[in-house]
């Protein structure tokens, strides 16, 4: 068990760590954990649109697949340019005190992220994608010119059918519409009742 209590702090370090495109972007704001907890949903959203797949791995490879960055860091694209990170090593050091079935899953649920060979994989990836697209949608819509910039590349790194049709809907989309409904019996008191 203490094992386990350990890979729990390290993984808690994911809730202090922030993602390191933001100050790039020069707005917005997330920790890897954040990220991740998105991306999940996202992910086990987009596998029922398909027959066949296993929502709960594509979900559970997401909420695994930034683990090695408590030890890496999280390195964005300008970052990776100079730097390469030694995730394996990572997830070695992180599950080797842990009881053998349950490293052999993480390190087996987040190679299979990486390879992005299989459906769930892949649906994985488009869901970490789709994140970013979610925040970046949000930093366009309060006015950041730049995110148009980096939605497009998002957009082109998009592998799956429903990973596009729901990237269109993000996009055309105002990241208040859930809330805002603009309607005057909502937002306007009437003092005559």
């Amino acid at each position: 068990m203490k094992a386990l209590a350990q890979f729990l702090f390290e993984a808690g370090m994911l809730k202090k760590m922030k993602r390191t495109g933001y100050p790039f972007l020069g707005s917005g704001g997330e920790s890897v954990a954040d990220h991740c907890f998105r991306a999940a949903l996202i992910g086990y959203m987009l596998a029922l649109e398909l027959e066949g797949v296993d929502e709960a791995k594509v979900a559970l490879m997401l909420l695994h697949h930034d683990l090695a960055e408590a030890r890496t860091g999280d390195l964005n694209y300008m970052n990776k340019r100079y730097c390469t990170p030694d995730e394996e090593k990572a997830l070695e050091h992180a599950t080797r005190e842990l009881p053998p079935a349950l490293a052999e899953r993480v390190k087996e649920l987040c190679g299979e992220f990486n390879a992005g060979q299989s459906m769930e994989a892949q649906l994985a990836q488009d869901a970490d994608q789709l994140d970013l697209m979610v925040e970046l949608k949000e930093q366009q819509d309060l006015g950041n010119p730049y995110a148009k910039h980096w939605l497009h590349y998002a957009l082109k790194r998009l592998i799956t059918e429903p990973g596009k049709n729901l990237a269109q809907a993000i996009l055309t989309t105002d990241w208040t519409d859930w809330w805002f409904e603009k309607r005057d019996d909502l937002w306007v008191k009437n003092n005559n009742h």
